[in-house]
Protein backbone atom coordinates (compact mmCIF):
# COMPACT_ATOMS: atom_id res chain seq x y z
CA UNK A 1 0.00 0.00 0.00
CA UNK A 2 1.46 3.51 -1.10
CA UNK A 3 2.44 5.69 1.42
CA UNK A 4 1.03 8.75 -0.45
CA UNK A 5 -2.37 10.10 -1.85
CA UNK A 6 -2.44 12.44 -4.32
CA UNK A 7 -5.74 14.18 -4.23
CA UNK A 8 -7.42 17.39 -5.27
CA UNK A 9 -10.53 19.41 -3.78
CA UNK A 10 -13.65 17.56 -4.90
CA UNK A 11 -15.75 20.15 -7.13
CA UNK A 12 -16.93 23.26 -5.13
CA UNK A 13 -14.96 22.05 -2.23
CA UNK A 14 -12.52 23.83 -0.32
CA UNK A 15 -10.06 21.91 1.93
CA UNK A 16 -7.67 22.86 3.95
CA UNK A 17 -4.12 20.93 4.48
CA UNK A 18 -3.48 20.13 8.12
CA UNK A 19 -0.18 20.91 8.08
CA UNK A 20 0.43 23.90 6.27
CA UNK A 21 -3.31 25.85 6.79
CA UNK A 22 -3.09 26.42 3.22
CA UNK A 23 -6.03 25.32 0.66
CA UNK A 24 -4.94 22.12 -1.14
CA UNK A 25 -4.03 22.99 -4.67
CA UNK A 26 -7.19 22.71 -7.49
CA UNK A 27 -4.94 20.64 -9.78
CA UNK A 28 -4.12 17.76 -7.18
CA UNK A 29 -1.26 17.29 -4.30
CA UNK A 30 0.52 14.62 -2.87
CA UNK A 31 -0.66 14.28 0.61
CA UNK A 32 0.55 11.86 3.17
CA UNK A 33 -1.81 8.30 3.72
CA UNK A 34 -2.94 9.31 7.18
CA UNK A 35 -6.39 8.89 8.63
CA UNK A 36 -7.30 12.15 8.11
CA UNK A 37 -6.59 12.34 4.35
CA UNK A 38 -8.38 8.75 4.36
CA UNK A 39 -11.27 10.36 6.14
CA UNK A 40 -11.81 13.47 3.49
CA UNK A 41 -11.47 11.13 0.50
CA UNK A 42 -14.79 8.92 2.13
CA UNK A 43 -16.24 11.97 3.10
CA UNK A 44 -15.86 13.23 -0.67
CA UNK A 45 -14.41 16.40 0.17
CA UNK A 46 -11.21 15.35 -2.12
CA UNK A 47 -10.85 12.90 -4.85
CA UNK A 48 -8.04 10.59 -6.13
CA UNK A 49 -6.16 12.33 -9.26
CA UNK A 50 -5.08 9.44 -11.60
CA UNK A 51 -1.12 9.86 -11.54
CA UNK A 52 0.47 9.32 -14.87
CA UNK A 53 3.33 6.98 -15.33
CA UNK A 54 6.04 7.87 -18.24
CA UNK A 55 6.04 5.29 -20.70
CA UNK A 56 9.76 3.92 -20.87
CA UNK A 57 11.15 5.37 -24.51
CA UNK A 58 13.51 3.37 -26.36
CA UNK A 59 15.90 4.40 -28.56
CA UNK A 60 15.92 3.78 -32.36
CA UNK A 61 18.54 1.77 -33.84
CA UNK A 62 20.23 2.86 -36.94
CA UNK A 63 19.90 1.07 -40.03
CA UNK A 64 24.33 0.18 -41.19
CA UNK A 65 24.22 0.60 -44.88
CA UNK A 66 26.12 -2.91 -45.69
Amino acid sequence: MPETLTVKPAPKRQVRNPRSGEHLDKAGETVPRTPYWLRRLKDGDVVKVKTTTRKKTTKRTATKEQ
